[in-house]
């Protein structure tokens, strides 16, 4: 069988699919460090995706995942404290629901002129560690890479055929539903800060600051429609001021690298099995900012579908 795409979704999916016994061509056309996957700050964070229902039941699945790997220093994920700032007066962290040690934030642990916000505790992926360690994975469980392009999945051998391929997917499948929604950021020198910080209703805009030891992810924007990837100085300036002013130790620490990335946005992610040209097609994309997050327990849905599909074959 065959997966077309090689972020993060398509090489869980692929994994997950190996492990369960199939023999699976992974099909990606860029290497780990060109896709979107490798810009993410990937904390586990429900960003940009619907519908609720199902994405706490997928995030969830991969929060145990997740949480089980940071205990592999190999894997690059590790488990931080954090805080999502709340600037309304009545706000719903609907994406809580499972996660341990859920707690108000005090008022010591919000930045000045912030009223309130909600303190856990969530895996942070450093995805320069995370998708090496999840490639070499694929590999060590049968998984055989065959890089290119994929334009139509006729030209795709196999029985069965999984398209995770996040903005690519939708070309594929007739589905114009999809849009990329830009996201830039810069990455800091850490200097120890330690804890996230979300936050989704700044007056400014978007910002996000994530840790992962040997530096620090800061963004972000979220332009729906826009498609370009090389970083606009502008707009890194505005991302770093609102930064630092929620956490002033930033300010001044040098600036390692920066990247966009093009999120697969959808109204809603896509799975589901089709019959395409009378072969069974099983769809995986439109994950918005929440590739990561929802990974793993949309591949274990996938590897179910799979299933029936090769039952209804047989």
């Amino acid at each position: 069988m065959a997966v077309v795409g090689g972020g993060v979704v398509g090489l869980t999916c692929a994994l997950e699919l190996a492990r369960a016994g199939h023999r699976v061509r992974l099909h990606t056309a860029d290497p780990w460090a060109a896709t979107t996957s490798a810009v993410a700050a990937a904390i586990w964070f429900p960003y940009r995706a619907a519908p609720a229902d199902a994405v706490l039941r997928w995030g969830a699945t991969s929060l145990g995942v997740l949480t089980a790997l940071a205990g592999d220093p190999a894997s690059g994920v590790r488990m931080r404290p954090g805080t999502y700032l709340h600037r309304t007066p009545d706000p719903d962290p609907w994406w809580t629901p499972g996660i341990p040690g859920v707690r108000p934030a005090t008022p010591e642990e919000l930045p000045p002129g912030v009223p309130a916000g909600t303190r856990c505790t969530l895996p942070v992926v450093d995805t320069g560690d995370y998708l090496p360690w999840l490639s070499a994975a694929c590999a060590a469980a049968g998984v055989t890479t065959v890089p290119g392009r994929v334009d139509a999945l006729d030209g795709v051998p196999g029985d069965v055929v999984v398209v995770a391929a996040g903005l690519a997917s939708g070309p594929l499948l007739g589905d114009g539903t999809g849009v990329p929604v830009q996201g830039q950021v810069v990455r800091l020198a850490d200097p120890g800060i330690g804890e996230w910080l979300l936050d989704e209703d700044g007056p400014a805009g978007l910002t996000y600051v994530v840790p992962r030891g040997r530096d620090v992810v800061v963004g972000g924007t979220a332009v729906e429609g826009a498609t370009g990837r090389e970083p606009d100085p502008a707009v890194e300036a505005a991302i770093l001021e609102r930064a630092c002013a929620l956490v002033p130790a930033l300010r001044g620490q040098p600036v390692l690298s920066r990247a966009v990335g093009l999120r697969p946005g959808r109204p809603t992610v896509r799975l589901e099995r089709l019959d395409v040209g009378g072969r069974p097609v099983i769809a995986c994309y439109g994950h918005g900012g929440a590739g990561v997050t929802l990974s793993w327990g949309c591949a274990a849905e996938v590897a179910d579908e799979v299933a029936a599909a090769a039952s209804a074959l047989a």
